[in-house]
């Protein structure tokens, strides 16, 4: 759920470039959208689908709530998390912090596995097992409104998504374009500089338009190396003796939604965990 700042010649911009919105299915993850809606910070995005729903002003948006009340430290590379006497300590670039009570690993299957390895065969082997697919996205902001093009575009050549970013509510911006590529045109250029990949995404607009497009007055290209899984159907791991767990949309579907409900799986399991230990003590 990323949104990206964009400077331009028409002034920032901000673009929504990693999931493109999310569904509600799950009673209690309607729940916590209802207080999302009423807090202002998410709405119904009617063009994406009738259950499709989007952050306000940015999909991000509703992170940055849910990270308010706790001490989070953005921007820190973890190498390794190791484990002694004194419980767990996390290994960055030159530093160490801890020691932790437990360690919760919410990352891609790919990265997981490289920590995990250390620590639980059995986590590691459900880790190795997920493979997700990479995704390409390209950014286009235009000094003039594409009257002729939808404002969704799904599943045309190479372009497996693209949205006019700006027709979002609560986005007050010129015209702005995302476009994420399918997954096997994503695999093929997966290491192609992102100056390379932005023209092509806008030939490929082009194309699925049908029409020949003006020249944007800015662009970007972002990789997302671990975008989409197709979800192992665990659930969540955790191991009670070490007091380490692992969630994330990898463990049950390629949803935002999945997401959380493997995190509550994990966190009812970590409870649980911890009442038994209280009651045994």
């Amino acid at each position: 759920m990323a949104t990206r700042r964009m400077h331009t010649p028409l002034g920032q911009v901000s673009i929504d470039h990693g999931a493109q919105y999310f569904t509600v299915r799950d009673p209690g993850f309607a729940q916590l959208v209802a207080r999302w809606r009423r807090a202002g910070i998410a709405t119904p995005w009617v063009p994406a689908g009738k259950d499709a729903w989007i952050g306000i002003p940015g999909m991000n948006a509703v992170i940055k709530q849910m990270a308010a009340p706790h001490a989070v430290r953005w921007n820190y590379l973890v190498k390794s998390v190791a484990r002694d006497d004194g419980g767990w300590r996390i290994i960055g670039d030159g530093q160490e912090e801890g020691p932790f009570d437990a360690v919760i690993l919410a990352i891609p299957a790919e990265q997981a596995a490289a920590i995990l390895s250390l620590h639980d065969f059995d986590m590691t082997r459900i880790a190795l097992v997920a493979r997700s697919q990479p995704c390409w996205t390209a950014m286009f902001v235009f000094d003039r409104r594409l009257d002729s093009l939808p404002t969704v575009i799904r599943n045309q050549g190479p372009v497996s998504w693209a949205a006019r970013n700006s027709d979002k509510p609560a986005r007050a911006e010129p015209e702005c374009w995302v476009v994420q590529a399918s997954g096997n045109w994503s695999l093929d250029r997966l290491e192609d500089p992102p100056e390379e990949i932005a023209p092509l995404l806008l030939s490929a607009l082009g194309q699925a338009a049908q029409r020949e497009l003006p020249q944007p007055v800015a662009a970007t290209a972002h990789r997302w190396r671990y975008a989409l899984s197709a979800g192992t159907g665990d659930g969540a791991l955790w191991n009670a003796e070490l007091q380490l767990g692992v969630c994330g949309d990898w463990l049950l579907g390629p949803r935002i939604e999945c997401a959380w409900l493997s995190g509550r799986r994990l966190a009812d399991r970590c409870l649980g965990a911890a009442l038994v230990k209280g009651s045994a003590s």
